[in-house]
């Protein structure tokens, strides 16, 4: 449902670098929740509510030798800081669903690279600590393994195989002992992919990863080259939305 309903509007992201897709939709929400903040309170209040805290804080730190006097513009302070709250809700209230929606497509489509057809990739298993002896891995027609064999010793916990396969939706069928354990993947050249990562309640299966590779867009800047998508947002939210609170005199 999801797809359906942003697909239409947000997949040509999907065809443009991830970084600039990023930038683009951190600018495009920034401008919605400023304008919203902007139509949907009363910014003459807002601004006095504003002004009262400056000059309040001006108080404190003038009164910071005076601990009874202080308190009172705390107090003061305090109901202040509720009215702005207040009043900075209703706009949230109304921005908040489609946001969220938007995350959660980003989270399909920007946290990692397809299963491409043809390239290799590696499912790895996490089992219990007291499991012991081997694992099989069943692959459907249209996957192969790549550099090893359907069953495989246990080792550290882990079992890993290197895979690949032609376009399609696959179940990868995992057994131990008389416990079975399927896992969907999708193979694919488009922007889509199913969670890399599950945890299984199971006593010896415990987890199913398949490692797709991680989208960084900021890949290669110092320091910020490991950020994923969620952080790349909201690096460039943060800048995007002071710059048209100030554009706009937003207060």
């Amino acid at each position: 449902m999801l797809n359906s309903l942003l697909d239409p509007v947000l997949r040509p992201l999907l065809y443009i670098n991830p970084l600039l897709s990023i930038v683009i939709i951190a600018f495009v929400i920034s401008l919605i929740v400023t304008l919203a903040y902007k139509f949907l309170t009363n910014q003459s209040l807002m601004k006095d509510l504003r002004k009262e805290q400056k000059e309040l804080q001006k108080k404190m730190k003038e009164l910071k030798n005076h601990p009874e006097k202080l308190m009172k513009v705390q107090s003061d302070m305090m109901e202040i800081n509720m009215k702005y709250m207040t009043h900075s809700m209703k706009p949230t209230l109304f921005t908040f669903i489609p946001i969220i929606l938007i995350f959660g497509w980003l989270n399909t489509h920007m946290a990692y690279y397809p299963l491409y057809p043809e390239i290799p990739f590696e499912v790895t298993v996490i089992m219990d600590k007291a499991a012991a002896g081997k694992v099989s891995l069943d692959l459907p027609e249209g996957v192969v393994f790549v550099d090893s064999n359907k069953e495989k010793e246990i080792l550290n916990n882990e079992v890993s195989w290197y895979i690949k396969g032609s376009e399609g939706e696959y179940d990868l069928d995992f057994y131990y002992n008389e416990e079975t354990y399927s896992k969907k993947i999708l193979i694919t050249a488009q922007r889509e992919y199913y969670t890399p990562s599950e945890k299984i309640k199971s006593p010896f299966f415990k987890e199913i990863r398949i490692v797709n590779e991680k989208v960084r867009p900021l890949e290669g800047i110092p320091v910020l080259d490991g950020l994923n998508w969620f952080w790349t947002y909201v690096v460039f939210s943060l800048i995007f939305s002071m710059s048209l609170r100030r554009l706009m005199k937003i207060y």
